[in-house]
């Protein structure tokens, strides 16, 4: 039993992806070139909706484009050890608990500067003191 190909509509309804970044992931290597029908449309398989499937989660995920790369060249290898995966998804943790850091310290001082917000006038407001340049640095 043969399933139907997909056209580029379908293929992008099923993911829930756009047309031109499923071209996208076509020409940077994520997604294989597809077959082409006689009237020179794209022809998507169960196999590309499977691929595509699986980058959209990645990228769900925040993985970069790279390390989908990455992840799919292993994903094709089914015989080796999965210790390269973990490497990348533990690489991709550690990134996310640096930007996690980094997001509660801009917090923290966001948070600092609007309480010591006075509800008074713009010229004694403290927000816009903090976000405007030293005036020592523009000379």
């Amino acid at each position: 039993m043969s399933v139907e190909p997909f056209s580029i509509g379908k293929l992008a309804k099923a993911t829930g992806t756009k047309v031109e970044t499923i071209r996208y992931y076509e020409s940077v290597g994520l997604l294989a070139p597809p077959a082409r029908t006689k009237s020179n449309y794209r022809a998507y398989s169960a196999q590309h909706l499977a691929r595509l499937s699986f980058i959209r989660r990645a990228r769900a995920l925040g993985f970069s484009i790279e390390q989908v790369q990455a992840l799919l060249k292993l994903a094709d290898q089914k015989d080796i050890s999965c210790k390269a995966v973990d490497a990348i998804a533990r690489e991709h943790l550690a990134e996310i608990d640096r930007k996690l850091r980094d997001l509660n310290t801009l917090r923290a001082e966001l948070s600092s500067v609007i309480v010591q917000c006075g509800h008074g006038n713009i010229s004694d407001c403290r927000i816009i003191e903090t976000l405007a340049p030293d005036p020592a640095a523009l000379r």
